[in-house]
């Protein structure tokens, strides 16, 4: 038997790969075996060798996509008990390096074609001597980037029996088995793949087709080319899907999954009449996984359903119609990193930005306590986006704001006061440095911040100011 360290995740991992050693654990879109259960532990001893001159509570970055591999770096790194910090291929140079500076991170996992390299310290951050963060009792396994209350991005702190917590409220709740085949074109990188497609599969053996095509035409097609029975997805692919001719069928599909943004009433409604499956509303936030879910579908805006299973939650002001939330839950992280906020998270205790009202049914949302913008489930600060503009020579002021998108949940604008600029160049200097969700959508020229009649900008106003025209 292998040591697990004392670690929930190793244990229930061996357990998996024990009942299941020659069974497909990842396939590719075309239904092609990527990896049994057997060869993932296999990859984990070799990325664990080539870890093993890293110190314990040292920071590993994962950047490699979709790739199946993922499963067993994370494997392979619990084992040399590093902390991994998982970052998106589609992050700017500028901020993948703040988040190397942010985790002190010494080694990167990145991949070049279908090959997996851990670059050395030297490559991995601007300096060789990176100091070691000093965890305490309370070493993490994983680090979460998000948005902070200000333009500075911050971690969340979990450790695994967090991870595994938030493992088993969502599988328990929405019924998801070693019988299912879940499809992953949501990125693993993302708490939302992490949670409902990286831990199932180690944890409770769920199988698991990987695809890094995020076109609709691509996306539908591998679902129907490996039968999968689970799909994880957001508003904007199931909205894609109803606008599709031919089709195909899905007779295997069994649980259509949507989160990262409200889903429409009509996308709902359009799916299940074209493919016979009501999509599930699914409700989270990185700093604690799973929140709500939706059993049963009402055609109602913003309607997210009930707890998960494992999860409670409370109104601050219960005598508010719509009102902040407290999140508890095993699953619940241990905090931010490098400065914590208690008041907001900590102690088993979150509470999100967003404003939920309780109805007969569930819990809906009707909106943001916060100037964070939700586009697609990752929050942008605008006042990230904002020093970006600022940068660009020719630009003397600048508000952005979030305005509602049918498919996005929220979508980026800004007005900007600039001399001898276009829209085009303009948004050309933004994707050069930022994420691609932080790029504005449409920039509006103005001869002066607009203001309210007491003087003030208002992020608000703006967006009903200017919509987005459908």
């Amino acid at each position: 038997m292998r040591t697990t360290l004392g670690d929930p995740i190793l244990e229930a991992w061996e357990e998996t790969r024990q009942k299941n050693r020659q069974r497909a654990a990842i396939l590719d879109a075309q239904e092609k075996i990527a990896r049994t259960f057997s060869e993932i532990e296999e990859r984990a001893d070799h990325y664990a060798r080539q870890l093993e001159t890293i110190g314990p509570g040292r920071v590993c970055a994962i950047q490699i996509g979709n790739h199946p591999d993922w499963p067993s770096l994370f494997l392979a790194c619990l084992r040399r008990q590093l902390v991994v910090l998982p970052l998106e291929q589609t992050i700017s140079d500028e901020q993948k390096q703040s988040a190397f500076e942010i985790g002190r991170v010494v080694a990167a996992a990145v991949a070049g074609g279908r090959d997996v390299q851990i670059l050395p310290p030297a490559t991995a951050a601007a300096t060789t001597e990176i100091r070691a963060n000093d965890w305490g009792n309370d070493r993490p396994s994983l680090l979460k980037l998000t948005s902070g209350t200000t333009a500075a991005p911050r971690a969340v702190r979990f450790r695994s029996e967090q991870l595994l917590a938030d493992c088993e409220n969502i599988c328990e709740t929405m019924g998801i088995s070693p019988r299912d085949l879940n499809f992953g074109v949501i990125p693993i990188s993302h708490s939302y793949g992490f949670s409902n497609l990286l831990t199932p599969l180690i944890v409770r053996g769920v199988s698991l087709a990987l695809s890094n095509d995020r076109m609709p035409r691509a996306i539908i097609d591998g679902l129907a080319a490996t039968r999968a029975t689970v799909f994880p997805g957001m508003p904007v692919f199931y909205q894609s899907f109803c606008e599709m001719s031919e089709a195909p069928s899905l007779p295997d599909l069994r649980l259509c999954i949507s989160a990262g943004a409200p889903l429409p009433p009509e996308t709902a409604q359009g799916f299940c009449g074209k493919f016979g499956r009501e999509i599930h509303s699914f409700y989270g936030a990185s700093e604690c996984g799973g929140i709500c879910y939706v059993r049963k579908a009402q055609p109602v805006p913003g309607f997210v359903g009930e707890t998960l299973s494992g999860v409670e939650i409370e109104q601050v002001d219960p005598d508010k119609g719509a009102s902040l939330i407290r999140v508890r839950s095993r699953a619940v992280a241990a905090g931010y990193f490098p400065e914590p906020d208690e008041a907001k998270l900590g102690h088993g205790i979150f509470i999100p930005d967003d404003l939920l009202e309780k109805t007969q049914g569930g819990y809906r949302i009707v909106g943001r306590s916060s100037d964070l913008i939700n586009v697609a489930g990752k929050k942008v600060h605008p006042a990230e986006v904002e020093a970006e503009i600022l940068r660009c020579h020719g630009v003397r002021a600048a508000i952005v704001f979030g305005r509602e998108s049918e498919r996005r949940n929220e979508e980026i604008a800004a007005c900007v006061v600039a001399k001898g600029l276009t829209e085009r160049k303009l948004l050309a200097h933004c994707r050069a440095r930022l994420s691609s969700w932080q790029v504005p959508r449409r920039i509006y020229f103005v001869e002066a911040i607009p203001v309210n009649e007491r003087g003030k900008s208002s992020r608000r106003e703006l967006a009903r100011r200017y919509p987005v025209v459908r």
